[in-house]
């Protein structure tokens, strides 16, 4: 079976896309399934922000097919990880846990970069698009180590 992550933020239009797209083309699609989703429901549907389809594909990532979703608690049972953009999603996300087993597959994806640091992805939405540069950086590297724990088995790949 599948190794699924998650990347969640709040609208699931501007950095979880990111960062689903950043991760599926560093890793092989029929080992890892990564999807996103957003805490609020403001965009059901949508697709991302123009400005992260335009910084994506300026580093020649395509997430256009992507439509926004709202994190459930099914995604709990549909998810092997769960990375949050920052500590308010991460805080929402932890409200819907039912168990210590839900819980322990919720971080916080900076932490990747910045281990226990518990930095923010900030969201770039109100800013202009430097913010949408800064965030993708942060999301590659992040992604980056990801996927080499991915690649190295060092997330328990069983279910």
């Amino acid at each position: 079976m599948k190794f699924r992550v998650l990347m969640v933020c709040l609208g699931n239009i501007c950095r979880s896309p990111l960062a689903e797209g950043l991760l599926k083309s560093k890793v092989a699609a029929s080992e890892i399934f990564v999807d996103s989703a957003g805490t609020g429901n403001y965009h059901v549907g949508d697709s991302p922000d123009r400005r992260s389809i335009a910084i994506a594909r300026r580093y020649d990532l395509d997430i256009t097919d992507q439509r926004g979703r709202q994190f459930s608690v099914e995604d709990f049972d549909n998810f092997d990880l769960i990375f949050a953009m920052d500590n308010f999603n991460y805080r929402d996300i932890l409200e819907l846990a039912r168990n210590e087993a839900d819980r322990k597959k919720v971080h916080l994806i900076l932490n990747e970069i910045f281990p226990g640091e518990n930095v923010d992805v900030p969201d770039p939405y109100h800013g202009g698009e430097q913010g949408f540069e800064n965030v993708y950086q942060m999301l590659n590297e992040a992604c980056d180590n990801i996927a080499k724990k991915l690649t190295e088995g060092a997330y328990d790949l069983s279910r």
